[in-house]
């Protein structure tokens, strides 16, 4: 049952209070003036001051229950789909439900991990609980903060990232609308596992074994090169199999909304899967990487921007630590 009469019903963002450009990146990394918009493309993200995950994740809901004119009463579960955590125990989604002042609701909330394609797969999954009826509105979170963990002498990955939320809710398709889910897919290759991670934090690196200023394997790290290597030869042949599972070719997608992991690899891939310029929605260079948030928040984007409306067919694409590919067609 890959064909899913399930829409998407409304969508919100939330970036926090702290604006850092470019220039306040350069100083920050200690690198010469215009180094970080040249490596990177990125003009502006956003850093956290005293919000967390979860209030920014709460934010974001509420600006897409707003959006899908639904109220938290409408809402039968609530799912984080973030690459970061706020805290090891309890999941991000209790907090988020806590955050919106809902503790007491006894709305089931869970996480679903997939590092930077958490929202794809949460999309994947939770809307074939919908579909099969287990659920009417499903409420999908990606909050992240990315500033916390940054690697400050890896300049080129510390430069990219920024702080942030976005959210959808998803529901059934009335049997006049055209909005649909045609076709998701998911691929995962190991032998990328360690070109990017965090290897603190869990049972093999407990924080209790590790003194803070020897921490370095709680700090992000990637190999991009490598990554970026292992993407181009893994995506194209992907893309073939999600759009043919979808019956269609790249000529009828009227938007692609890729991770938004840079802003070079986004234009490198584009050229390689033979994707228009003018179909690639970009959010970098005003965000940043956001991690999972980064794909929602270039749907939300998309859809405030008038991009595209209820009819029109969207690809959302991307990989993610693991080394995992993702990627979902559906009629908006």
């Amino acid at each position: 049952m890959q064909n899913r009469k399930v829409r998407i019903a409304g969508t919100g963002k939330y970036l926090p209070k702290r604006r850092v450009t470019d220039s306040d990146m350069d100083a920050a990394l200690g690198v010469p003036d215009g180094w970080v918009r040249k490596k990177t493309n990125v003009v502006e993200r956003y850093f956290i001051e005293d919000e967390t995950a979860s209030q920014m994740g709460a934010k974001a809901a509420y600006a897409a229950l707003d959006a899908a004119g639904l109220t938290f009463a409408d809402i039968d579960c609530l799912v984080c789909t973030s690459g970061t955590m706020e805290q090891p125990i309890p999941c991000t989604a209790a907090l988020i439900q806590e955050a919106m002042g809902q503790r007491q609701s006894g709305v089931p909330a869970f996480d679903i991990n997939s590092t930077c394609l958490s929202f794809v797969a949460g999309l994947d999954v939770m809307s074939y609980m919908v579909a099969a009826g287990r659920y009417r509105h499903v409420l999908l979170v990606a909050t992240e903060v990315a500033s916390k963990g940054l690697n400050w002498r890896h300049k080129e990955s510390a430069a990219l990232f920024g702080d942030g939320a976005a959210a959808a809710v998803i529901g059934p398709s009335g049997p006049k609308d055209s909005s649909r889910i045609l076709y998701a897919a998911m691929e995962t290759y190991s032998a990328g596992a360690h070109l990017s991670e965090i290897r603190g934090g869990g049972s093999a690196r407990h924080a209790a074994a590790y003194a803070a200023d020897t921490a370095d394997h709680y700090l992000f790290d990637m190999n991009g090169d490598a990554l970026f290597r292992m993407a181009s030869q893994k995506l194209p042949d992907f893309l073939n199999r999600l759009l043919a599972g979808a019956g269609c070719g790249l000529d009828r997608i009227k938007l692609v909304v890729p991770h938004q992991g840079s802003a070079m690899a986004m234009r490198l891939l584009a050229r390689k899967l033979g994707i228009e310029e003018g179909k690639l929605m970009c959010i970098t260079p005003n965000h940043g990487n956001t991690i999972a948030a980064s794909i929602p928040m270039g749907l939300h984007e998309a859809i405030r921007g008038g991009m595209i409306e209820r009819g029109d067919r969207v690809l959302l694409l991307g990989t993610s630590a693991g080394m995992t590919l993702g990627g979902v067609v559906l009629d908006y």
